[in-house]
């Protein structure tokens, strides 16, 4: 069996961080295992608490992974320690890790940095440069690129600025949009459109991390990127076609829709 490494924060109401991804990669088909950054208190109305990890007990997680059982992709979360991503990337750069799949979580759903610029300088300055590809939305897109995005032109001017600075391809996501859900990849210096419909659900927490979760999957099971995005918009389509409604606010999709469906996950 195919293995995926989720390293990420906790989420108390599991739909998004680290029990958003192991469900993700065990109904997708790999073995999930997590090394947790933080834990977080939160449910579909925010977050209240966040209690990260030592540099050193990170350490020992990596370690633990990787001399036992290797895993054949690595997904990265929201890691927003300028000591904790140094940590990250000098395991990750020791035990030659490879498919790397890295959600830069910079900014919340109503617009707010969760980075301090420290720690985005050392995301840009190591993890960047060691990822297989970076899965940005619009709004984090245009941080990291200097684009102010309104149209489909920008997003790939965007995205060509961030892949020629990190060297990694670059999936620009298109959920922002009103009218569409189009992603684009840009890599190599060439780019492919991932069309998607606008699912009318407001119940999407979790969604960037379940996304980049199913490209690992797919990168660990040996299909190429453009495969894995393929598929993956596919899954995340149907979590959110599911409707399913729990919580007081924004709350998660429903990560198992592709094993059972029907009234009984209303």
């Amino acid at each position: 069996m195919k293995t995926v490494l989720t390293i990420a924060g906790s989420d108390s109401i599991g739909g998004a961080g680290i029990q958003a991804d192991i469900k993700t990669m065990t109904v997708n088909g790999v073995y999930a295992m997590s090394v947790i950054t933080a834990l977080t208190a939160q449910n579909t109305m925010g977050v209240t608490g966040i209690m990260e990890v030592t540099p050193e007990f990170l350490s020992e997680q990596l370690d633990s992974v990787f001399t036992d059982i290797f895993p054949d992709a690595v997904k990265i979360g929201m890691v927003s320690s300028t000591k904790l991503i140094e940590t990250i990337s000098e395991k990750l750069k020791f035990y030659n890790a490879k498919n790397i799949v890295l959600d830069p979580v910079m900014i919340s759903t109503s617009g707010s940095k969760l980075f301090l610029d420290d720690a985005i300088e050392a995301l840009k300055n190591t993890l960047f440069r060691q990822a297989t590809l970076l899965t940005p939305n619009i709004p984090e897109a245009s941080v990291l690129s200097g684009v102010a995005i309104t149209n489909e032109a920008d997003m790939i001017k965007a995205a060509e600025i961030i892949s020629d600075e990190y060297g990694c391809a670059v999936l620009c996501k298109g959920g922002h949009n009103e009218s569409n859900a189009n992603d684009l990849l840009y890599q190599n210096h060439k780019y492919r459109w991932f069309m998607g419909e606008k699912v009318n659900n407001k119940n999407t927490h979790g969604t960037g991390c379940t996304l980049s979760s199913a490209i690992a999957c797919g990168l660990a099971k040996g299909l190429d990127l453009e495969m894995s995005i393929q598929l993956a918009k596919e899954y995340v389509s149907g979590a959110l076609k599911a409707m399913l409604v729990l919580g007081k606010g924004i709350g998660p999709l429903n990560h198992m829709w592709n094993i059972y469906k029907g009234e009984r996950w209303q």
